[in-house]
């Protein structure tokens, strides 16, 4: 089953789709707006990654694609916890060229449908560090998510630690989205 938002596809990681994947992987740039500790990888690194994927009904990857541009990043929905009903997800865009212009805005827009509206999610969760500008604008300020909490001093990046900020959407916040301007009705 493939996700459709306005302007991108969401869609399973396929083995083709490795190569570009483990590019960025390895793009310092991409790296540093990014959770989490990274390594330099390898081909065999990135194979042993997509192995350990499997059919699962606690975490759900996806590529994100547009007509145009092809693969343009990795979307999830991970750490499922269906008692709750919450989960957790992140966001990658590595085509560097395609930035701007909605696709990301669009990916999470329809990630929200999915989880909200098709899995019957109640809130998804996420966090970033503080300098992601792009990361806070977009979820923030365009797609209707909350900063609940501030972990501080928990990245070091740049030669100094950064402050993580937790941030979270319910079912609730994505509908009153929705009903302050339907994205989908645009």
């Amino acid at each position: 089953m493939n996700i459709h938002g306005r302007k991108v596809l969401l869609r399973a990681i396929e083995p083709h789709d490795l190569p570009l994947l483990h590019s960025w992987a390895n793009d310092p740039e991409i790296q540093m707006g990014l959770g989490g500790w990274h390594f330099p990888s390898s081909s065999e690194d990135q194979r042993k990654w997509y192995s350990s994927f499997a059919l699962s009904s606690k975490d759900q990857r996806f590529a994100i694609e547009t007509a145009d541009h092809g693969l343009i990043g990795t979307a999830n929905i991970v750490d499922i916890d269906w008692k709750n009903r919450n989960a957790f997800h992140g966001l990658m865009l590595g085509n560097k060229d395609i930035r701007g212009r909605g696709y990301g805005q669009d990916a999470v827009m329809a990630i929200m449908r999915y989880a909200f509206h098709e899995l019957g999610l109640n809130r998804l969760d996420g966090s970033m560090i503080e300098y992601n500008e792009a990361s806070l604008k977009l979820y923030l300020g365009k797609c209707g998510w909350k900063e609940e909490g501030r972990q501080r001093s928990w990245y070091f990046r740049r030669g100094r630690y950064w402050d993580r900020l937790l941030v979270g959407v319910t079912a609730a916040d994505h509908s009153s989205l929705l009903e302050a301007g339907d994205y989908w009705a645009q």
